[in-house]
């Protein structure tokens, strides 16, 4: 039976390597504490050299990303230059 998640993408500027130290603990702490709670399936980098990030949320309702965007210190930094969110369902788990 498909399930419903909502799909993650962000766009990092061309240096993240180099500009999320200062950040990374905590956003890897709030992502942590999403996946503890259910609401995170995975969530990680993409791209060689990395470009951007992928993060994978259950449910049909867009909120829990929106409210994640917004208080994730990789936005707050200025280290994310785009994102998009989208419903994805999926058939094959």
């Amino acid at each position: 039976m498909p399930r419903p998640h909502q799909l993650l993408t962000y766009r990092y500027v061309p240096d993240i390597l180099e500009r999320r130290g200062a950040y990374r603990d905590a956003h890897l702490a709030l992502l942590a504490d999403l996946h503890r709670a259910g609401v995170l399936v995975m969530a990680g980098a993409a791209g060689n050299p990395v470009d951007s990030g992928v993060f994978v949320f259950v449910g049909d309702d867009p909120q829990p990303v929106t409210q994640f965007v917004e208080a994730d210190p990789y936005v707050a930094a200025g280290l994310v230059v785009g994102y998009e969110i989208a419903p994805w369902t999926v058939v094959v788990p």
